[in-house]
């Protein structure tokens, strides 16, 4: 028999850990002294210490170390524990690869231009949404707010409710920049059930994965958000998977100030 001392030193397991063992029931003494209340440990024992520092070491927490020791003679039920421990290491490693993919790339960024880490991308699922829709084709970029203004006109009486979550946005169909005569929807998220009008159409928009970066401030700076979104994306293993759009938190129609306007540039993206 060892003394706890002693087989501390053998097992290369401390004593505070040994005790610790003892009081969860992991590994209990082969026997403890009535009246000094010392633990004594069979030398056989140290294989069951050695099994819980290579669990361990595996990753295992004590209460899955403890389900293991149970199962330690049944071949296929401790491959199962050990695959599955597995499976969540290879996780794991996973989710390190793309943080370290992520520095990598905001570390490159700021190489080739500190302006693009003003942006923070982020990916994100936006959820599927009813909305009212108007969409044309318009002068340029800046008479955007002739369709707000149709759909305000042609909803006036209709007594439209917000959605929920209340998403204003503006979807540009062309895909890339145009100097006149862009297509151009805009969305706004509703309640209800309504008849369309001659230009507004209720529809259901399917739930989209976006890569996004929100920016507060005039909209002069949509280009300069829109390159580093473009940039993140091409870094960091996604493709663009559809038409991108702009989310406005808050906008003219919260603020007369340009300075405090909140806008939010998505780009819908899936895994090259």
């Amino acid at each position: 028999m060892l003394k706890i001392g002693e087989f501390s030193k053998l097992s290369r397991v401390s004593i505070r850990l040994l005790r610790q063992y003892d009081e969860s029931g992991l590994l209990t003494p082969e026997t403890t002294d009535a009246f000094t209340g010392y633990r004594y440990y069979s030398e056989y024992q140290l294989l069951t210490a050695n099994r819980i520092t290579a669990l361990k070491e595996m990753g295992f927490t004590q209460a899955a170390i403890s389900e293991v020791l149970d199962c330690y003679d049944d071949t296929a039920a401790l491959e199962r524990g050990l695959r599955l421990k597995r499976a969540e290491a290879a996780a794991s490693l996973e989710e390190a690869e793309r943080r370290l993919r992520l520095l990598d790339t905001a570390i490159e960024r700021l190489r080739k231009d500190e302006n693009q880490m003003k942006y923070d991308v982020t990916v994100k699922t936006l959820p599927e949404r009813y909305v009212a829709s108007v969409r044309q084709i318009i002068p340029g970029y800046d008479r955007e707010g002739d369709l707000w203004q149709i759909y305000c006109e042609e909803t006036a009486r209709m007594n439209v409710q917000d959605g929920e979550t209340m998403l204003c946005t503006a979807v540009y169909h062309d895909g890339e920049y145009r100097e006149a005569d862009v297509d151009v929807e805009i969305q706004k998220t509703v309640k209800g059930t309504y008849p369309d009008t001659e230009h507004v159409k209720f529809k259901t928009v399917p739930a989209v994965q976006v890569a996004s970066a929100t920016f507060r401030g005039r909209y002069d700076q949509i280009s300069e958000v829109n390159k580093a979104v473009a940039a993140w994306v091409r870094d960091n293993g996604w493709e663009f998977a559809g038409k991108f759009f702009n989310i406005y938190h808050v906008s003219p129609h919260e603020t007369r100030n340009p300075d405090e306007f909140l806008t939010e540039v998505c780009y819908p993206v899936r895994r090259r």
